[in-house]
């Protein structure tokens, strides 16, 4: 049995991947600020040396769209190389972010390079768009006041998925052997963003109507482009539909 270490262990993601190593009868750590056990700023790194030490695996995923993803992953890597034990670290990732210039996308792929080039090893799983953020995307355009209608960017699709499933895969990748780029994981279904905006709004009780409005910008035309999609990786089971808030 090894010694499993998850970042972001009580985030959304993390906590589901905690839960599924736990079950299997894993040894898990979980690293986050709050963590009772292990308390980790990554930020700055500090407490990263104790969290790590004895580890095999690691599995990334803590991350926020503010900013700083690169510099917490070299204190990851750095408190990794230092360990010497760890064979894996797991990082989870988004389709896209090697096409879509928007800035957390570009983070993204920075920290991908940064751990392939790193000299560890790293298994890296791609994933399009959580159902969580699709509904949270909505939700937050459907502030605007009625009967003003829920403005969406204009031609964009999404493809899904359910985070539970994310969670499956990478308790699965959790392993001492690493696997490098494996094949990305798509929702079911790839769906205009407006129609998925109607169906959330509808299944929360909300009579709106839904706009598109064209943007600009380079990331806003990849989007429409596709760039954040993986057709031939559909391999998710549950569509947006039957996802609950």
């Amino acid at each position: 049995m090894s010694t499993i270490l998850v970042t972001g262990g009580t985030g959304n993601l993390g906590s589901l991947v905690v839960d599924r190593l736990r079950a299997a009868g894993q040894d898990v750590r979980v690293l986050s600020r709050r963590s009772p056990d292990h308390p980790v700023d990554l930020r700055d790194g500090s407490g990263l040396d104790a969290a790590v030490a004895g580890a095999q695996v690691v599995v990334h995923c803590a991350s926020t769209p503010r900013g700083g993803d690169d510099v917490a992953a070299g204190h990851l890597i750095e408190a990794a190389r230092r360990a010497g034990t760890v064979t894996n670290i797991v990082y989870i990732s988004i389709v896209g972010v090697d096409v879509v210039p928007l800035g957390y996308y570009t983070v993204k792929h920075k920290v991908e390079r940064m751990l392939l080039e790193s000299g560890l090893g790293v298994t890296i799983l791609r994933t399009t768009q959580f159902h969580d953020l699709v509904a949270g995307v909505v939700d937050a355009a459907a502030k605007v006041p009625a009967p003003l209608p829920v403005p969406v960017p204009k031609g964009v699709r999404v493809q899904p998925i359910d985070v539970a499933e994310v969670a499956d895969r990478l308790a699965g990748l959790a392993v001492p052997e690493a696997a490098g780029r494996v094949a990305d994981m798509g929702g079911p279904e790839i769906r205009g963003l407006a129609d998925l905006a109607r169906m959330r709004l509808a299944a929360t009780g909300r009579r709106r109507r839904v706009v598109e409005i064209p943007l600009a910008g380079k990331a806003y035309a990849a989007f429409r482009r596709g760039g954040h999609l993986a057709p031939a990786h559909a391999v998710g089971r549950t569509a947006f539909a039957a996802h609950r808030p």
